[in-house]
């Protein structure tokens, strides 16, 4: 995250409301709800999972089973069935 000097960027009247309540020290302000992002959509990693999930459901309904699956993929069984059987 980077600092950023709210003389800089706040409206005056705005400033010294803030600095009612803190003075010279460093304030964080989160993003709204509405504006997150879920987790993995930046680096990619929920849409590289999904398609992994989508291929061993794929190859689960093609006949695989649970065993073979998990040592293609090195998962656990546990992880391969919670993958296959959960609704999506």
């Amino acid at each position: 995250m980077k600092y950023v000097n709210a003389d800089i960027i706040l409206p005056e009247e705005l400033l010294k409301e803030v600095q009612k309540y803190v003075q010279g020290g460093m304030l964080y302000i989160p993003t709204p709800e509405r504006a997150r992002k879920k987790w993995g959509e930046n680096s990619g990693g929920r849409s590289y999972l999904s398609q992994r999930n989508d291929e061993i459901r794929k190859h689960f309904t093609g006949g695989a089973n649970i065993v073979q699956l998990s040592d293609q993929f090195c998962l656990s069984c546990d992880s391969i069935k919670k993958i296959v059987y959960s609704k999506k």
